[in-house]
Formats: C-alpha cells, structure tokens, sequence
C-alpha cells in the first residue's frame, strides 16, 4: 500500500484529490496539510510513501518544504502539483528534490499513475512540460555549470544523458542506440551517481544546465 500525504492550502483540492487517491486499491491518503512545514511535520509522524505537493501556499510554499524533506527525509518522495504549466517554481521543486512536476489538469488516472511512478523511484513529469519548462527557466534562472562535470562520464553515458534530456524513455533510448533496456538503465544508474542527480527530473535538469541538450534543440 502506498502511504499519501496531501498537501494544498485549498480544502476543496485536498477533498477531491482524497477522493481519487482513495479508490486506488494499492495506495491510501494517511494525512493532510495545509502548508509546508505542517506537512513537513506530518510526514516525520506518518512516514508517508509519496507526497503531493502544491507548489504555491501561504506560509512555507511548496519549495521550501520539498527541500526540507530533500534533507531531513530523502526516502519520502515528492510528486508537485501547479496549475501553472510554465511556472519557474517548478524547477525550482525539482532542483530542490522532488522527484517530478504534474499540472492540476491532468486526469485521474494521470495523476495515479504519478504517484506509482515517483513510489517506484523514477521521475513523472507532463510529457508537455518536460522540455518546455526545463528548457525555458533552467538556463535562464541559474549560469550554466561548467563543462567539466561531464567530464566524468563515458561517451555512452554523456549520450544517454543527453536522450534523457529530450524526455526519451529507457525503452527509447534502447532502440535509438541498438542495446538492450537493461544495458541503459545500467547505464543511467552509474550516469546518476556520477552526476549527483536524485532521479530523471534532476537529470534532464543537469543535460540542460551543462549545455547538453539545449532549449529549441
């Protein structure tokens, strides 16, 4: 059973949310907060799974409470919500470690999906938000890191890296490069941790940074 915490200043979102994660048979909500450090609280009592976090809240927002819970409970995944599509926050949330970014629009069963998606240790961000959003305000809001960092990787690594940053997945990136899936994902697990990345969102977030992959490209 995968343990929820909800997590929006607006009782209304949480009810309906509640209402959608609770008809899944594999996952509950085990508590609700109102704003981030009431959710950060909250979460070091329940020990929940998966967190779905607004991004914009009185108090402490969305950003600060995903990189407090980045520090003091990594093992707890957060999954944000907005109903801002291109909002520079959301980069900001996966920067600050969540582990994706899903607008408010989406339907349920996207939504559900997110949630076994993030559980399972990989990243859900809207096919329509990845390369737009990242491209749009992660080289504009922070000055690029230097080449060097890539200097760690092997030449397939930096190619699967750079597959990851036009939202390719490992069934993809295993066709376009005639290996086999397990082949890449060992390659994206050693690529990860040379890199530092968390999850795929913090990836495609260093192939943009270090001018891997490119805005427009």
């Amino acid at each position: 059973m995968i343990k929820v915490l909800l997590v929006d200043d607006q009782a209304l979102v949480r009810t309906g949310l509640r209402m959608i994660v609770n008809a899944q048979p594999d996952m509950a909500v085990v508590g609700e907060a109102g704003e981030g450090a009431e959710a950060v609280t909250l979460c070091h009592d329940l020990g929940p799974d998966v967190v779905l976090m607004d991004v914009h809240m009185p108090g402490t927002n969305g950003i600060a409470a995903t990189e407090r819970l980045a520090a003091e409970l990594p093992g707890v995944r957060v999954l944000a919500l907005s109903t801002f599509d291109l909002d520079e926050y959301v980069v900001a949330m996966l920067r600050g470690g969540a582990s994706g970014f899903l607008p408010k629009d989406i339907s349920p069963e996207e939504l559900v999906e997110g949630v076994r998606t993030v559980h399972r240790g990989e990243s859900a961000v809207a096919p329509r938000l990845l390369t737009r959003l990242i491209g749009t305000f992660v080289r504009a809001s922070r000055p690029a890191r230097a080449p060097a960092r890539l200097d760690v990787l092997t030449d397939r690594e930096r190619e699967v890296l750079q597959l990851i940053g036009y939202g390719r997945s490992n069934a993809e990136i295993a066709g376009e490069l005639g290996v086999s899936p397990s082949t890449v994902k060992n390659h994206v697990t050693s690529l990860f941790g040379k890199i530092g990345a968390r999850d795929r969102a913090q990836a495609v977030i260093t192939a943009y940074e270090t001018g891997l992959v490119r805005p427009g490209a």
